[in-house]
């Protein structure tokens, strides 16, 4: 996989929405292999449909948060609301 964002020098980058649905991505694949789920017992389970979890799965960044909140609640999780890290230059 190509790195869209490369490091900084020096600088700490702000998270990034494709770094953010990556590692949402990540976690709900290994999350669906560690219970020993198909992507279609999952969606099953979540009550949305198979293409919902094969996006969710790539990292698409446009699914409803409701969707993506059945398919977390599955594992017991959901979407929330948390603090991003910020530069010097982004201080209030």
């Amino acid at each position: 996989m190509i790195n869209p964002e490369p490091k900084a020098r020096g600088k700490q980058r702000p998270a990034s929405p494709y770094r953010d649905t990556i590692a949402l991505a990540t976690l709900v694949r290994s999350r669906r292999k560690a219970a020993g789920l198909t992507q279609r017992a999952l969606s099953e389970l979540a009550g949305v449909g198979p293409r919902a979890v094969w996006d969710l799965e790539r990292g698409k960044a446009t699914l409803r948060m409701d969707v993506v909140n059945r398919v977390l609640a599955v594992f017991g999780k959901t979407l929330g609301a948390v603090d991003a890290p910020r530069t010097e230059e982004q201080a209030p």
